[in-house]
């Protein structure tokens, strides 16, 4: 498969997803909130959309979840031998970025 051939299907699978979530996010909305406030409304499809992609913007990134990636880091960090540990400390540092937490 060609790049621009996945790249379309992620694109398509993405818009797909943001889809189906909007109408999960719908149909919790219209089962929880009339019910839990007296004057809660039902949303219709479009507001439920935007209030997921609002909630994605304020409270989480569109990136994929960074937890899962850290411990992926943490295991390549605990897989390298001490003389691979200084090197990369040693490039972190020249790019301007110390590994240290000083001064925070």
């Amino acid at each position: 498969m060609s790049f621009r051939a996945r790249s379309f299907a992620k694109a398509l699978l993405a818009i797909a997803a943001l889809a189906v979530l909007g109408g999960a996010v719908m149909l919790l909305w219209n089962a929880v909130i009339p019910i839990v406030f007296a004057d809660g409304r039902s949303i219709d499809y479009p507001h439920a959309l935007g209030l997921f992609i609002l909630c994605r913007i304020l409270f989480g990134s569109f990136k994929g979840h960074h937890a899962w990636h850290a411990k992926g880091r943490w295991s390549r960090w605990q897989a390298m031998t001490p003389e691979e540990r200084e090197a990369f400390r040693t490039r972190i540092q020249s790019r301007g970025e110390s590994g240290s937490r000083e001064g925070i």
